[in-house]
């Protein structure tokens, strides 16, 4: 019986090492690719991200123009046809006008906005407002007739101008002081005057002879002025006399380009 036993034993185990090795194990599976979740703006990897401060733009190139966001200021710069200029659009302080194409923006220049040739550095724009808390304009003919308003900003580009050297003279004259209804049925006032500076490279000199004052600039300033949301606002363009000839077409069309924009 033993023998019996010790053979019945080795049979069963000979049986379970062959269905052992006939035995095929599940097949290994690769895990499944994790696909990365898009980074929701404001959120990492759960906590929130401090809000983009003011100063910094996020810019949107769309097929024909920009869009920047600067808090709660939106600006859209835009191609115009034939690609000369390019329109300025601020819908938070309330205005647009053209520029020239090639012309970049100066930060920190005390203007709204300022734009300036990169080749001619006395060529420049800029847009100034009012302040909202100290001025309740109704229309620009609360400074008075063109004439009176030309005289006005005469004043206010001398007294910018205002030099503390010995020895510095200016020549100014009002050109032209005029009004106009635009497209938009607003009345605007246009100014051009012409400034003269001159000045001697020996002031100090004793013999009258040795101070002559020679010139030393001569430019011409157009002025567009206009009101809206109870606020006067006015367009500088600023270029030497000789590159007024002969650039006069394309700065006439951006004096042409300003409006001022009922905001909310």
């Amino acid at each position: 019986m033993a023998a019996a036993a010790a053979a019945a034993a080795a049979a069963a185990a000979a049986a379970a090492t062959a269905f052992s090795r006939g035995r095929r194990s599940p097949p290994r599976t690769r895990p499944a690719a994790v696909t990365p979740r898009a980074e929701v703006p404001g959120r990492h990897r759960g906590r929130v991200v401090p809000a983009v401060p003011r100063r910094n733009v996020l810019s949107t190139m769309l097929s024909t123009s920009t869009v920047l966001l600067l808090g709660p200021k939106q600006i859209t710069l835009a191609e115009t046809t034939g690609g000369a200029f390019r329109e300025y659009i601020d819908t938070f302080d309330g205005y647009t006008f053209l520029y020239p194409k090639s012309w970049i923006q100066v930060r920190g220049a005390g203007a709204d906005i300022f734009f300036r040739d990169p080749f001619v550095l006395d060529e420049n724009m800029s847009v100034e407002i009012s302040s909202p808390s100290s001025s309740k304009y109704i229309s620009v003919e609360d400074l008075g007739p063109p004439e009176k308003a030309a005289e006005k900003v005469l004043k206010q580009y001398l007294t910018e101008f205002m030099s503390t050297r010995l020895g510095v003279r200016r020549e100014s004259n009002i050109l032209s002081a005029s009004s106009k209804v635009a497209d938009d049925g607003r009345l605007y006032y246009e100014v051009e005057v012409n400034i003269k500076s001159y000045a001697s490279n020996n002031e100090l000199a004793v013999m009258p002879q040795d101070r002559v004052q020679s010139l030393e600039w001569d430019r011409r300033y157009l002025s567009v002025l206009g009101v809206e949301n109870k606020r006067l606002y006015e367009l500088r363009l600023q270029t030497p006399e000789q590159v007024f000839m002969q650039e006069e077409d394309d700065l006439r069309r951006v004096m042409d380009s300003f409006r001022v924009i009922k905001t909310e």
